[in-house]
């Protein structure tokens, strides 16, 4: 790779992290390309070069981010492991993404209020998430007595939104408890055993 190759990878780069961080804070709507290329260090005529448009470059970002768990997850909820280590590795999997991208939740849910069927498909593209195999899985486990009845649309959004609340109201949460932004964090880490406790506790008999 020349050197100006490896200069424009390096602003590119560059620019990608910080237009992530001014469209987590401000959203599509909210943010300025002039935002961007002041906080990048570059004019707005290169941030124009490398990226054609807000919305280019919005795109870019939203499926690189939206994308990050969906992958992890579904190979989760399919796999071989028993249901009560699926509700662990779930949860611990959702967690440990949110703690190392705290605004993601607000960012996509944002999209998908402003957008629904465009951030929806860029999310999942024509794939649905795999809820027959985990009815499949679930019926099975109903059937043998080990649980209680659940659909499995039930048993995600439960785990969902354990997992996604507190991140979405997170300056309440810090309010009613007291916490700083690292005593948050810590918080969250610890839920995960809390989390899969209520889960499985929930369901099992």
């Amino acid at each position: 790779m020349t050197k100006e190759n490896k200069n424009d990878k390096s602003t590119e780069q560059k620019i990608l992290e910080v237009a992530k961080q001014v469209f987590m804070e401000k959203g599509i709507d909210g943010a300025r390309m002039q935002d961007i290329a002041d906080k990048a260090g570059i004019n707005k005529a290169l941030l124009h070069y490398y990226f054609r448009s807000k919305e280019k470059l919005f795109e870019m970002i939203f499926m690189e981010e939206a994308r990050k768990f969906m992958p992890k997850v579904t190979s989760i909820m399919i796999s071989e492991l028993t249901l009560f280590e699926k509700v662990e590795k779930f949860v611990g999997e959702y967690i440990d993404i949110l703690l190392q991208n705290p605004l993601l939740p607000i960012f996509i849910l944002n999209e998908i209020n402003r957008n629904p069927k465009e951030a929806i498909k860029k999310i999942f593209g024509n794939q649905r998430p795999p809820i027959e195999k985990v009815d499949e899985h679930i019926a099975k486990l109903v059937k043998k007595g080990e649980i209680k009845p659940i659909k499995g649309y039930e048993l995600m959004v439960n785990m969902v939104s354990l997992c996604i609340f507190p991140f979405l109201a997170r300056p309440m949460v810090q309010w009613i408890t007291k916490t700083s932004d690292e005593e948050f964090l810590k918080l969250m880490e610890l839920r995960k055993k809390t989390i899969v406790k209520f889960v499985i506790d929930s369901v099992k008999k």
